[in-house]
């Protein structure tokens, strides 16, 4: 089961043992059926409010402390009621009742027309004392207390909302006064009051925000506004949005206005199934089941308001029995949006990143049951929280990370793959042994990701987990996935998406949640996907950088490229003092470098356009970091590959074969190269050098030079000199040296050659020197002497001459080998003697 589930409260754990102490409990029915006890509000301060029937058939009202654990005794009824809805303000001195009085047929049996169906009542209980009728009507009402910001000192004033049955919702302001230590309300007559939104359909509160959701019906479209209350007793309407949803009902549908336990669960079904939800990153969803016209379909739609589309979801159900079927119930996760069909799935919504459906999880079977919830009369009164408003219970709703990781390495479809790791390395945050765990599966399961490439996503992701809480909009400039599109499908779900207009905001100074909602929009009209980073330029100028000749590599702007490179390698040092397992970030590496310090550069300006009011400095500590632990990331990877396959901090011993786990951390390193190439990444330095000494260990010599002629493997001075100074001249080892030799770059060349004393290399050189000194005679003469080559002339015409030729030439200054003063015309003529008198085969003396 992915969801994991705590209960928090439970009617039967904490209330009915403590009713029973008291001796009320005689008056439960225990059958199932009973609305004797049951919950009829969740206040904003973690209390409980409840009712059950006592002794006498009296109605109770009591409140439970989820932070104390404790229970309370609100009020008593001496009669037989059935409570609507139950409010108790901040300071628990005034409590909000409304209830019906009698049935319709109640009323007319006892010749009570004139009496009103339902009453709503405020009560002094800081002691119990006066009761005001506030309202007396034949249409339903709900009661909700506003809540101030938490720890305010007491008050002499509170607000409380009605909700009438007739759509429209007030606003009564109630001042209250101390009074030989009784607190009582101060106004003698009419209570002010405030209209706060007619004609409504919908509406649902939030109350850890104190924030007004409703609908209000148009011709073809419904509106969608929030009122937002303020601490200061004052409330505006912040927020408009057009929804596509025909609203036909005549009922008006309240969420999170507590619970009618006796609510008609037929004029339930069929009243509007939707509600909003919000997140802390400033996403605003509105989710919405929809009428099907086939019976084994479910139908359920999700706007995204934050983003500017709609998605909705057709799904085919696996058993169609007509009386298991039930509405979609939604619960607020934060991050994600579930919509949960007991019996048949569980579907995780990404609200921060819902363009891809590759990162939502569709579960069914056994992997989207929930035992505690085998119904859908559950609201999600708080974020991560689901009230089962039928057994009384309420549940703290999380993500189980084994769950996940189970569920990760069973998939056997790539996108469930790709959402279970995406859920795990952003939901989940950083933690230690989870990133090692999902490593190890990348490490398994890099051949059967077909769609993406799991390396490269466990690295982007990782980095925006980490980069992101820094700075705010940060999330909205750095890349989280390595996708540009996901064309795959999920088996037995259709989506079908359509862009709907923005919502209009109006605030002034608002902090929190309206301000980073705001910026999502701002995001969404400057097409959002542009402002990601993308390595595209990065590429194009790493290339055309490494192509340069090397007398041009000195100009101003590569110093500064390559200080750039020592800043975040010297930043990296700051972090990791202790002795690395995996021998890396031991050696200089020209390529990697110039890609660390142009990587810097980029981002930074890519940063300084869409940040500039961060400041410069700050970002860039933002964009060594990122480096760094990019870095840092890959190190990590190759760390746990390293433990896990026991492997020693040394295996450049290059005349023994490779183990089972060399070769399989050879695979891996291709594979991390690969995924680095693909997305323009730097790699550690010593990364290139450590992969070709582990390819020479494990290879067959022809598959090695393949590897090589196709860029797998890289040549290093290191691995290379090491190689040619190790490996003693056998044969085998003669070919192996030679072949590599021969693909070596100039540069490379000239700096390596000198630590094979070997003829054929010797010969090499010699050829080389002598091609490069004729490039660079050209047309120039000289009549310089000519200086003595060797202590014993050779009379050997053709070479004198040749030899006379290139002292005349290095006489001018032409030297290609300046850094090794032992290749000169001498050690030419000295190698072509060798040469000549081996292939003749004559000692040469």
């Amino acid at each position: 089961m992915l969801l994991h589930l705590v209960a928090e409260f439970d009617l039967q754990r904490d209330v009915v043992p403590w009713l029973a102490a008291r001796g009320w409990a005689a008056a439960l029915d225990t059958s199932g059926k009973s609305s004797a006890l049951y919950v009829v509000n969740v206040e904003r301060n973690s209390k409980i409010i409840y009712t059950w029937k006592g002794n006498e058939r009296n109605t109770h009202i009591g409140l439970y402390d989820l932070q104390t654990k404790q229970n309370e005794h609100l009020y008593m009824f001496e009669r037989d009621l059935r409570i609507i809805s139950c409010s108790v303000n901040y300071e628990r001195t005034l409590l909000a009742v409304s209830f019906r009085q009698y049935t319709e047929e109640e009323r007319v049996s006892r010749l009570l027309q004139s009496v009103s169906k339902y009453l709503t009542l405020l009560i002094e209980i800081h002691p119990i004392n006066n009761v005001r009728v506030l309202k007396a009507v034949d249409s339903c009402v709900q009661v909700q207390f506003l809540y101030p910001v938490e720890g305010r000192t007491n008050s002499t004033e509170s607000r409380l909302l009605l909700v009438s049955e007739d759509k429209y919702i007030e606003q009564f302001d109630i001042h209250v006064a101390e009074e030989e230590y009784k607190v009582v309300i101060q106004n003698s007559g009419q209570l002010p009051r405030a209209r706060v939104a007619d004609d409504l359909i919908w509406a649902q509160w939030d109350m850890m925000e104190q924030r007004l959701f409703y609908i209000v019906p148009k011709e073809s479209r419904s509106t969608l506004k929030c009122v937002q209350f303020y601490p200061d007793e004052s409330f505006n309407s912040i927020l408009e949005s057009h929804l596509d949803i025909s609203v036909n009902d005549t009922q008006l549908k309240l969420v999170n206005f507590g619970y009618d336990h006796c609510q008609d669960q037929d004029v339930a079904s069929k009243s509007l199934n939707l509600q909003v939800f919000t997140s802390k990153a400033g996403g605003l969803c509105v989710c919405c089941s929809l009428a099907s016209d086939t019976p084994d379909e479910i139908r359920y739609s999700i706007y995204f308001l934050h983003k500017g589309y709609n998605k909705t979801f057709t799904v085919s159900l696996e058993r169609t029995e007509s009386h298991q079927l039930k509405e979609v119930a939604f619960m607020n996760l934060d991050y994600y949006v579930a919509a949960y069909l007991p019996g048949q799935f569980l579907h995780l919504l990404n609200i921060e990143h819902p363009d891809l459906l590759c990162y939502s999880l569709f579960l069914t079977g056994e992997d989207a049951r929930i035992d505690m919830l085998q119904n859908c009369s559950i609201q999600s009164p708080l974020m991560s929280t689901v009230l089962d408003c039928h057994v009384g219970s309420m549940y703290a709703v999380s993500i189980s990370d084994s769950a996940l990781l189970q569920f990760l390495q069973n998939s056997k479809q790539d996108s469930e793959r790709l959402a279970a790791l995406h859920c795990a390395l952003l939901y989940f945050r950083h933690t230690e042994d989870l990133e090692m765990q999902i490593i190890w599966w990348i490490s398994e399961n890099l051949s059967t990701c077909h769609s993406f490439d799991p390396i490269q996503e466990f690295i982007i992701a990782s980095l925006y987990c980490r980069m992101c809480p820094e700075t705010h909009n940060l999330d909205k400039l750095l890349p989280y996935t390595s996708l540009l599109d996901w064309s795959g499908i999920i088996p037995g779900v259709t989506c079908a998406t359509d862009i709907i207009s923005l919502p209009v905001l109006e605030f002034q100074n608002s902090k929190g949640f309206w301000e980073k909602l705001n910026s999502n929009l701002e995001s969404v009209k400057y097409a959002e996907p542009h402002l990601h980073y993308y390595s595209n330029v990065l590429r194009r100028e790493w290339r055309n950088l490494s192509e340069e000749r090397e007398e041009r590599r000195a100009t101003a702007y590569l110093r500064n490229i390559f200080e750039n490179a020592k800043k975040v390698l010297s930043h990296l040092d700051t972090w990791d003092s202790e002795e690395r397992l995996v021998p890396l970030f031991q050696e200089e590496d020209y390529q990697q470098q110039l890609l660390m310090g142009l990587m810097v550069a980029q981002l930074k300006d890519h940063l300084m356009r869409h940040l500039q009011y961060v400041g410069k400095k700050k970002i860039d500590q933002i964009v060594l970091d990122y480096v760094a632990n990019l870095l840092n990331l890959v190190h990590r990877i190759m760390k746990e590959v390293w433990r896990r396959y026991q492997l020693h901090s040394c295996i450049f011993c290059f005349d023994e074969r490779g183990s089972t786990g060399e070769f399989a951390v050879f695979h891996i390193m291709s594979r991390i190269l690969e995924a680095a190439n693909g997305m323009c990444m730097p790699l550690p330095p010593g990364f290139h050098t450590l992969h070709f000494g582990l390819g020479v260990r494990c290879l067959p010599l022809h598959t090695l030079l393949h590897y090589i002629d196709t860029g797998v493997l890289h040549l290093t001075e290191t691995c290379v000199g090491k190689l040619l100074k190790d490996l003693d001249d056998t044969e085998k080892n003669e070919k192996l040296k030679f072949s590599i030799v021969m693909r070596l770059p100039e540069a490379l060349s000239q700096k390596v050659r000198q630590f094979w004393n070997h003829p054929i290399n010797a010969n090499f050189i010699a050829r080389k020197y002598v091609k490069l000194l004729l490039e660079k005679l050209g047309n120039r003469q000289s009549s310089s002497p000519i200086p003595e080559r060797l202590s014993v002339p050779v009379e050997f015409l053709p070479l004198n001459y040749l030899t006379n030729m290139l002292a005349e030439i290095e006489n001018q200054g032409v030297h290609p080998y300046e850094k090794q003063d032992h290749v000169n015309v001498r050690f030419v003529e000295e190698t072509a003697l060798k040469h000549t008198m081996t292939f003749l085969g004559l000692k040469y003396s």
